[in-house]
Parts: structure tokens; C-alpha cells; sequence
């Protein structure tokens, strides 16, 4: 896969005892104590997750929570500001960006870039897509890489798009323009698409929070979690895996992206991250959800993963399946992570 398999964990440092701060003291603030939880909650399979939302001070990220660097990776601005989606951009090669597509279960192929995911549901009645990358990626990544892994993009009947960012949404337009394809976001991510710049699909269908989305033999259901957008979209997926079923967790919106707002908007959005991200993990775990997904392959495992699938053998573990507990232990990085990132602006 290239790029795509480059590994984190040589980037990350974690404390040896759960509880203790990295440098080997005990955590006196609320911001650390938050921190040493999330450290713990990671683990050595969440690790991607960790230091995008709670890397170490020394990192040299600035903000609260140390990660308003994080707004790069998405879009730029604050989410309750409505700077919505990544400026016009020029393509950038595509050997700095391309990756094969995978098969990940039997109904769930990975079309993404070496940064950023899409995903393809297959269905007895057509595919539903997840997240389309960019404008400039679109084509390769998700039409062709439908071709590559034997389906057809013909059938694509919705897009779901996670959030208004131009990263995940740049490629709907093209989507929507080809083959008829209806696009769902949240009417709060519609208005963030409606001022922002760039590439964007028409208006469609708006996502109501709960509401379940059924096409042919399979039913997702879509939660609106705001706070990395105001409508960022949270999905569970049913799945299967050689016949067995499994269940499919997407935490749609990950980076603090608003820690360039000022303070009073910082504290309303990490409240709301927190709420979000508290029901969400609530919402996994009541599912049963015992694999997840992520619209960036830095957040969820992807670059190791997807090189892993490619080594399977008959017989061999998903290395998607990670459990429910692993599940929950990755909403509750989000959840400490954000704690800690709301103390640290409080001086707590």
C-alpha cells in the first residue's frame, strides 16, 4: 500500500503505569488526570487517536488540549463559526496521495487516499458511500477503486457525508452529478457547506439524529454528534465477515478543530464534544459494535490495518474485529481527550 502502511507508534510515547504522566510524575491537574486516562484507554491498538486529540505538550501543538494543529487535518476555522470546508486547493500528485482499494468485510470496502477514507457499503440493493474525499481524489479513489474491487459505481444510491468538510465532501459533487446518487448531511453541515468555498454537492436529503437509512438487506443509522462541525454525523454499520456478523462504529468528526476560537466559543464546543462523545460511545456499546471505522486513516488503525488485510489467510482474524471493549476504549480516548482539552483552557 506504499505510504498507506507507514506505522505511528514509533511517534508516540506513552507513560508505563496507568495514571502517570509522561514524565513519570503523578498527575496534579485535572487536565493531566484527564490525560493519564486517555493514555490508559489507548492502549498500544488506539494510538493514532491519541496523539491527534491528546498529544504531549513537548509536541509543540498549541490550544487547548494541544491540538489546535488538528484543524489542518480537516477543514479550516471553528466549528461553530461556519468556516466549513478546506480552501480551493491545487491537485497535489497523485503519488502523494493514491492507495489501492481494499476489501475490508464482505459488505465494506476502504477507497481512501493515504490520509483520508471513504468507505463503500454494498447492499442487495445498491451501494451506499461514506465520506468522499477530494474533488481532485474522487475519481481514482472511489470510481475507479470500485472498478478495481469488482463493483460498480452505476450503483451507487447514497452518500452519506460525514461532515462539511471539503475533505470528506469535496468528492460528492461528482458523485451526485454521474450517478444520480443522493447526498446526506446534517442541515447544520448543509449551512456550514452553504458559506463555505470549493467544491460542494447540491442540497439533498438532511440527516435527522437517530434516523436509519435502509437500502435493499441493510440498515445504518445515523446520529448527529456535533462538535468537530455543528451536524457532524456519527453511523453504525452492520457488517459481516465471511457470513459472521459484526458491527461497525464511524466517530464522524475526531479533531478539535475550533481551539482557534476564541475562548468563550472553545468552552461551548468542547462541552458539546464532550456530550457528543459521551453518547456516542453509549450508543456503540448498546449496538454491540465491535469494530471502527474513521474518515482518516491516522485515527482508527488504517495504515497498519489495511496492509494487514492484504497479509490475511484463510482462517486468519479480521484485524478490524477489535471487540467491544477495544470499541469503548477508543470513544473514551475521544471523551478524556476532550476533557483534558476543555480543563486546560479553564486552567484546571
Amino acid at each position: 500500500m506504499g505510504r498507506i502502511g507507514t506505522h505511528l507508534l514509533a511517534a508516540v510515547g506513552l507513560a508505563a503505569v496507568v495514571g502517570v504522566s509522561p514524565a513519570g510524575q503523578q498527575p496534579t491537574s485535572e487536565r493531566d488526570i484527564h490525560r493519564a486516562a486517555a493514555r490508559a484507554a489507548a492502549g498500544q491498538d488506539h494510538l493514532g487517536l491519541l496523539t491527534t486529540v491528546c498529544p504531549e505538550p513537548a509536541a509543540g501543538r498549541s490550544g487547548a488540549g494541544g491540538a489546535a494543529g488538528a484543524a489542518g487535518r480537516g477543514g479550516t476555522g471553528a466549528a461553530g463559526r461556519g468556516a466549513g470546508a478546506a480552501p480551493p486547493r491545487s491537485s497535489p500528485p497523485r503519488d502523494q496521495w493514491h492507495a489501492e482499494p481494499v476489501k475490508v468485510f464482505d459488505n465494506l470496502y476502504w477507497l481512501g487516499q493515504t490520509e483520508y477514507s471513504a468507505w463503500a457499503v454494498t447492499t442487495s440493493a445498491g451501494i451506499i458511500v461514506i465520506d468522499t474525499i477530494f474533488d481532485y481524489s474522487v475519481e481514482d479513489e472511489v470510481v475507479e477503486g470500485m472498478k478495481k474491487v469488482g463493483l460498480d459505481p452505476a450503483n451507487i444510491k447514497y452518500v452519506i457525508v460525514s461532515h462539511g468538510h471539503g475533505d470528506h465532501s469535496g468528492g460528492a459533487k461528482l458523485l451526485q452529478d454521474r450517478f444520480h446518487a443522493h447526498v446526506l448531511m446534517s442541515a447544520a453541515d448543509w449551512d456550514l457547506l452553504d458559506r463555505s468555498g470549493g467544491t460542494k454537492p447540491t442540497r439533498d436529503m438532511v440527516v435527522t439524529d437517530g434516523q436509519k437509512l435502509t437500502l435493499g438487506d441493510t440498515t445504518l443509522t445515523m446520529y448527529i454528534t456535533p462538535g468537530h462541525t455543528p451536524g457532524t454525523i456519527s453511523t453504525i454499520i452492520p457488517v459481516k465477515d465471511n457470513g459472521q456478523p459484526h458491527t461497525v462504529a464511524e466517530w464522524g468528526g475526531t479533531a478539535f478543530n475550533f481551539t482557534i476560537t476564541p475562548d468563550r466559543d472553545r468552552e461551548y464546543w468542547f462541552h458539546t464534544y464532550i456530550a457528543s462523545a459521551l453518547r456516542f460511545r453509549a450508543l456503540a456499546k448498546a449496538a454491540g459494535a465491535d469494530v471502527v471505522i474513521a474518515n482518516h486513516t491516522n485515527f482508527d488503525g488504517s495504515k497498519q490495518k489495511l496492509p494487514a488485510m492484504a497479509r490475511r489467510k484463510a482462517g486468519d482474524p479480521n484485524p478490524w474485529v477489535v471487540g467491544t471493549e477495544s470499541v469503548d476504549r477508543y470513544m473514551t480516548v475521544a471523551v478524556e481527550c476532550s476533557k483534558a482539552g476543555l480543563a486546560e483552557l479553564e486552567g484546571r
